[in-house]
């Protein structure tokens, strides 16, 4: 069933088309009087002409709507976004939250330096995530290499899956990203293209719709079909081809040891596991965490930190028993209720609803308690850090985008001006990295049950005939052995019944790429009972997975606003940080240049440094507003004016509030508010209020 949106949206492209049709017959009918000459009477002309332009008006009427139901439905505005944009990120770079790399030599795409501003607000957030993750889950952190062998990410399936599909301007050579190509042709058709008929619109939102779905030749038929070519010189298109995203190098001299810069932390900690396991105690559940630098070569890198070649990732690692995936804490945050868009409301075209996370679980939407846990925590993580609720929802993957061994995905996608974004992946991985990981490695990255009393159990037992399989395959015989021992049970037991029945079958080696026939003497398959004192099983993950750049760049884009002047002549921009995540913490001001304010600031000063909270003195001869705005706009919360040698003001961001408070007391009151144990309007009570001269004069 169509969404309301998207019916509206069908109805007012068939409005549109009827009121053009209309205009198009009256403007033939107005051309064949004028035709006419002196036998049309100029009356009737006149009339013509006034009904011409009367249903001119309704169709740029029905245009307007059409285009605010696109907008809608799009997340729309774009132009307004784009302005809005181009005013946080020039803020950003010219406060040097960040600026491009190498700059003097004209830079490199997808490469961003982090100024001071935007290095303590990276630091704030990593802070807040150990704090809100690693230490209240009491997880195991460690910090792996950036450089990888090979052999890791042949077993992952990186080095043959990690890719894009490309193509190439096939004059001047430039790369471009294929699917970004179409995806971007079908939405401005979409929003700029108001002459497009409801059928012509639906089957360009089915193309986005099934985009991850199109294979290489699918994407280029498309590309031709709708005469798409390269953005920047307008030359034809190559075939799309996969380009594989990793960095390649080389480990130690010789050339022959190839490596990878990581595309992500995480194998670093499967292939840790056992180790950890240990450490551990031998226990489950438990996870462990990693943050730093990831490399991916994107063909064509765009949308500032979004989309980057090297960026930081924080990942967690949760380790837990496939047969129970239930939380002790699930309790904790059963309540929470936010947006969530499940495929079923996907499918059907609908929006992301409000919905509470126990009632998720306990319908299945969500598939175990313990995906549920890591959803409610990385809700709670973001919007403390300031990402405004109503702008994230958590998408669940399609069937199409999930890999075939995961068990549930979920998204955390948040909107910028971008659209909407995804910013932290949770995924239910089942066993798929340690089984990979153990079979590669022949390491076996499992756990165990002890049994408090010895169970009988039924277990598969296959035992190749070596002998046999090496007369009939010789070289091949591994290959042959490995995966027969590989086989599931069900198979195991599909091959006995045949080979009983007919004495041979055939069997696929996809190490060999081809079928090979199995006779009843190459192998002995049967149900065994034995007595186990333990259960050995490989652990299932649950990995969130968080794309730190990504947040960063969406809290900068919720956290921007502009307020008018005092004299309101002018705009000033101001992001309203929250204290957790604010670059500098508070600001000291003396009034005016007097040496008993400067002695004070520099006993605050002192203070401050001492309860470990960042600052900065600003003696500069400009008005005490103006000083307030440059904070301001780089997101200081609070602001400390010194005007007597005993007390101070002390001014919260946002409301431009002042209290007065003793010089003493300074240090703890900044700590209280920065650290979350106090509000403004805690101490907005305990303290009085200030409104003096000096004011805002911003």
């Amino acid at each position: 069933m169509a969404s309301s949106t998207t019916t509206s949206e069908d109805a007012l492209r068939r409005a549109l088309a009827e009121r053009q049709a209309a205009v198009d017959a009256q403007a033939e009918a107005v051309r064949a009087l004028k035709a006419a000459g002196a036998a049309a009477a100029k009356a009737e002309v006149d009339a013509a002409v006034e009904a011409l332009k009367a249903l001119k008006v309704e169709a740029g009427a029905a245009a307007r709507r059409l285009q605010a139901a696109v907008g809608a439905s799009g997340g729309g505005g774009g132009a307004a976004r784009e302005e809005m944009r181009q005013a946080v990120v020039n803020t950003l770079e010219r406060k040097l939250f960040y600026i491009p790399s190498f700059k003097i030599y004209r830079g490199v795409a997808g490469l961003y330096d982090y100024g001071p501003p935007g290095c303590a607000v990276k630091a704030n957030v990593l802070a807040f995530w150990r704090q809100h993750f690693v230490l209240e889950e009491n997880m195991l952190e460690v910090d792996c290499p950036c450089v990888t062998p090979e052999v890791v990410l042949k077993a992952s399936g990186h080095v043959e899956k990690f890719t894009d599909l490309m193509v190439k301007d096939e004059k001047t050579g430039t790369c471009y990203r294929a699917d970004h190509l179409l995806k971007d042709h079908c939405k401005e058709k979409l929003e700029k293209d108001l002459t497009l008929s409801p059928e012509k619109a639906a089957e360009l939102k089915h193309v986005l719709a099934v985009l991850d779905d199109l294979s290489a030749d699918e994407l280029g038929a498309k590309i031709k079909e709708y005469g798409i070519v390269a953005p920047d010189t307008k030359n034809p298109l190559s075939d799309p081809y996969p380009f594989n995203l990793m960095f390649q190098t080389s480990i130690g001299p010789t050339g022959l040891n190839v490596g990878y810069m990581r595309p992500e932390t995480a194998q670093g900690i499967f292939v840790n596991f056992k180790d950890l396991y240990y450490y551990n105690g031998q226990k489950l559940p438990f996870a462990a965490a990693q943050i730093g630098q990831a490399f991916r070569n994107e063909i064509s890198p765009r949308q500032g930190l979004l989309r980057v070649r090297e960026f930081t990732l924080a990942e967690i690692e949760h380790f837990v028993d496939p047969e129970d995936k239930s939380h002790p804490k699930f309790v904790d945050v059963a309540d929470l209720e936010f947006l969530m868009f499940p495929r079923e409301l996907q499918l059907s075209g609908e929006s992301a609803k409000l919905v509470k996370l126990g009632e998720a679980v306990s319908k299945g939407t969500v598939n175990n308690e313990t995906l549920g846990y890591f959803i409610g925590r990385v809700y709670l993580f973001l919007t403390r850090l300031g990402i405004d609720k109503n702008r994230l929802r958590f998408r669940q993957h399609l069937p199409n985008e999930m890999a075939h061994y995961a068990a549930d995905c979920w998204d955390a996608e948040i909107e910028c001006s971008y659209g909407w974004i995804e910013c932290v992946g949770i995924a239910d991985r089942s066993a798929y990295d340690l089984r990979a990981h153990s079979d590669k490695s022949g390491v076996p990255l499992v756990a165990h049950e002890k049994f408090s009393k010895p169970r009988e159990v039924e277990k598969l037992v296959i035992v190749p005939s070596k002998k046999d399989l090496g007369l009939a395959f010789k070289g091949n015989q591994k290959m042959v052995v490995e995966a027969l021992e590989a086989m599931s049970e069900k198979e195991a037991m599909d091959m006995k019944a045949a080979l009983e029945s007919k004495g041979e079958t055939n069997f696929q080696v996809c190490t060999l790429g081809k079928d090979v026939v199995i006779t009843k003497k190459m192998v002995s398959i049967s149900m065994e009972k034995k007595l186990e004192h333990q259960r050995v099983f490989t652990p299932s993950v649950i990995e969130p997975s968080f794309g730190i750049g990504r947040i960063i760049y969406c809290l900068f884009e919720h956290s921007f606003y502009t307020r008018p002047s005092k004299s309101e002549e002018e705009q000033l921009n101001v992001f309203r940080f929250p204290p957790i995540v604010a670059p500098i913490k508070c600001t000291v001001f003396p009034l005016v240049k007097n040496q008993e304010f400067d002695d004070a600031a520099k006993v605050i000063d002192k203070a401050l440094t001492t309860a470990g909270i960042s600052h900065i003195i600003d003696t500069t001869a400009i008005s005490i507003g103006r000083r307030y705005a440059r904070t301001d706009e780089i997101g200081v919360p609070f602001a400390v004016t010194v005007d007597s040698a005993t007390s101070v003001t002390i001014r919260e961001r946002d409301s431009k509030e002042q209290i007065r408070v003793g010089i003493d007391e300074v240090a703890s009151v900044v700590k209280q508010l920065t650290d979350g144990q106090s509000t403004w309007a805690d101490v907005s009570f305990k303290y009085p209020s200030h409104i003096g001269p000096q004011g805002d004069q911003e």
